[in-house]
């Protein structure tokens, strides 16, 4: 499962990096489900769009808030499949967070997290935080919907009359379309294993394009587990629990091994 993760690296990098415009995008130390994020959609990939984390699809009647997609049914589940086939996004991030139970990898129970939008870290779990060694900005695999939000029953009566309505135009308009976007998640490599039994899917480089414009068989191919030499983790603060707290401070590594 992927429920939390940084973008911190200034927008300057992040664009020379991904070839595309971050606009005055701010640093994250604690990107959570509900939040707007940039992301790089495969219809515009020269600019990052700000998207709701917690995917809804189009025809849906209410909010899903979906915030990952399993590689090994994302083809096949409703909720997914048709973004799946058109609709790929690079998700950038610096950093990923994961909650293992007791102390460390050594107690883990493997299940640290459940992906809602509250505290993610319960009573004896250790948050742990994976990315490069060098904290370089990576692409998760990234689905994305528009979805309209039905109209709000309009039932009440009468209330103008006795000062309870808005005033003559006070009233709200119409909110359009919500652009929403989930992470898509594999098996673990090594390293993640012993924090969850699921990871994001990490894209090389020279596998974005394909992720963003390839056919569907060719996206496919690379919902694979990021090779584990290449990536480390760390025990971090508590505080990274709660989604209201976001500072520098989050991804210093703690007590622990």
């Amino acid at each position: 499962m992927c429920g939390r993760y940084t973008l911190f690296t200034p927008a300057a990098d992040l664009e020379t990096r991904f070839g595309a415009d971050f606009g005055d995008v701010e640093p994250s130390y604690n990107c959570a489900p509900g939040q707007e994020l940039p992301v790089i959609a495969d219809e515009a990939p020269d600019r990052a769009t700000r998207m709701e984390w917690g995917l809804t699809p189009s025809w849906a009647d209410e909010s899903f808030d979906l915030i990952n997609a399993r590689a090994e049914t994302v083809r096949e589940k409703r909720s997914f499949a048709d973004a799946f086939e058109r609709r790929r996004c690079l998700v950038p991030a610096d950093g990923f967070y994961e909650w293992v139970e007791g102390g460390g990898p050594d107690g883990a129970g493997g299940q640290g997290g459940h992906g809602n939008r509250g505290d993610r870290g319960g009573s004896g779990k250790t948050p742990y935080r994976v990315a490069f060694e060098d904290d370089r900005p990576f692409a998760m695999a990234g689905l994305y919907e528009r979805w309209e939000p039905p109209e709000p029953e309009t039932t009440q009566t009468g209330l103008g009359a006795f000062g309870g309505g808005p005033a003559e135009g006070d009233e709200d308009e119409a909110d359009g379309p919500v652009e929403t976007f989930t992470v898509v998640t594999t098996e673990p490599n090594a390293l993640v294993a012993d924090l969850h039994h699921r990871m994001a899917v990490i894209l090389d480089p020279d596998e974005e394009e394909t992720w963003l414009r390839g056919d569907p068989d060719e996206a496919a191919a690379l919902l694979d587990p990021y090779p584990a030499d290449e990536l480390a983790a760390h025990p971090v603060s508590t505080r990274v629990n709660s989604p209201a707290v976001d500072a520098p401070e989050l991804i210093e590594p703690v007590g622990g091994k």
